[in-house]
């Protein structure tokens, strides 16, 4: 009797889990941040300071927001659709598009060389910025990715 009732109840969770390790494994990325999950404050597992972070909202307002948008949520229905001249609109910065897939050095280089390699028209900021101004101005957007968005980021090598 005892072996009976063990394989009625194995077998349920041995059909189950080929189906928990496959959903586990899929590929499917973050698309969006719901809003109650951004934070608008510096957490400490972070790699800026809320120094940084009040920093980069004065250079963010000032030079990135009129095309990122003032909470850096961008400006266009779909960052993905190219405009009429051909060019990709700034895309959002809040973790909803694809910024958090690059690491520091790499957001680095689009903001000192401009967004033209990418596909888009932003000017470069590499006379206009000092370093700790453009690292300012990643911690401001990088301050509206949730959690589970910056973890991601973190484990893709995102601070180096």
């Amino acid at each position: 009797m005892k072996s009976t009732l063990v394989r009625i109840f194995t077998f349920p969770v041995m059909l189950a889990l080929p189906v928990l390790l496959l959903t586990a494994c899929s590929d499917s990325g973050p698309v969006s941040v719901p809003q109650a999950e951004q934070t608008g404050t510096a957490s400490t597992s972070r790699w800026y300071s809320n120094e940084q972070l009040a920093t980069g909202t004065e250079v963010f307002a000032r030079n990135c927001a009129a095309c990122h948008g003032e909470n850096a949520q961008g400006t266009v229905g779909d960052w993905r659709q190219r405009l009429e001249d051909g060019s990709l609109p700034p895309p959002p910065l809040n973790g909803t598009a694809h910024a958090w897939h690059h690491p520091n050095p790499v957001l680095l280089q689009v903001i000192n060389n401009g967004g033209a390699a990418f596909g888009g028209k932003m000017p470069a900021f590499a006379e206009v910025l000092d370093e700790s101004e453009k690292l300012a101005a990643i911690a401001y957007f990088q301050n509206f990715w949730s959690d589970e968005i910056y973890a991601q980021w973190t484990q893709m090598g995102g601070p180096n």
